[in-house]
């Protein structure tokens, strides 16, 4: 019996730790993506007083804080040469924030298995962050609906905040969930994850030859954002759900 005791006393030990330990973690995760999101959000805005006087010269009578319609890069070269430089960097610093807290992930969760869930909360918290911060300091965007340019990588991806917002808040979630309760990732899983995301992707890029052709963004495709919402989302929920065989 004292066996027994002493056994459920160190599980009951391992157990608070564990939990603990995964508080701290979660809770440093949450500070770096708000903190980097506050940075991010610093950054659009000095870019977009850098740009602005050129963008105004551009394309007149646009309405400040609209980023649409696209400047043209050969077009903004021609007016300010400087430009074509800034223009690379910013480039290199949207796939290095990506790297930083990829970086940041595999700092704080310590464990491999643990490293994508890490990932997923600090990237939606940065998102969701960087919003909030915008809209506190220049009262942009004016609604869930506002378009935003999301990346320059490989082509322009845009989409009405809401969308970012969801997808932010969806893989924040599910790394919360895969942290706190082991979750057994399949190859089919991983397929449809994957799968879903490309088309969320796609649903970002689906109209970015007319965006480049100087016109402002067309209806944004829900249909097709919804669909690999869903897919991903739900392929991931039959993971956390599935019967473990080897716990009966």
């Amino acid at each position: 019996m004292a066996i027994r005791g002493f056994g459920r006393t160190s599980a009951s030990v391992v157990h608070t730790d564990m939990t603990g330990r995964l508080q701290r973690t979660v809770f440093g995760l949450f500070l770096f993506g708000i903190s980097f999101g506050y940075i991010e959000a610093a950054v659009v805005i000095y870019l977009r007083a850098l740009y602005e006087p050129l963008r105004q010269r551009l394309t007149p009578g646009r309405a400040p804080g609209d980023l649409f319609p696209l400047v043209d890069r050969g077009r903004m070269v021609a007016e300010a040469p400087e430009t074509a430089r800034l223009l690379n960097v910013e480039v290199i610093r949207e796939a290095a924030t990506i790297v930083m807290l990829a970086a940041a992930a595999m700092l704080v969760a310590g464990e491999r298995s643990l490293w994508l869930p890490a990932f997923s909360i600090a990237f939606g918290v940065w998102d969701v962050s960087f919003y909030l911060f915008l809209k506190l300091w220049i009262h942009w965007p004016a609604s869930l609906l506002t378009w935003d340019l999301l990346f320059l990588l490989p082509v322009p991806w845009v989409a009405p905040v809401l969308a970012p917002v969801i997808v932010s808040m969806t893989i924040a979630g599910c790394g919360l969930t895969a942290l706190w309760r082991p979750v057994v990732i399949r190859s089919r899983h991983w397929i449809g994850m994957i799968l879903g995301g490309a088309i969320v992707i796609l649903s970002f890029t689906w109209h970015f030859r007319y965006l480049l052709a100087g016109n402002p963004p067309r209806a944004f495709a829900w249909w097709l954002f919804l669909t690999g919402e869903l897919l991903s989302l739900g392929t991931f929920l039959l993971a956390v759900f599935r019967r473990n065989p080897a716990a009966h």
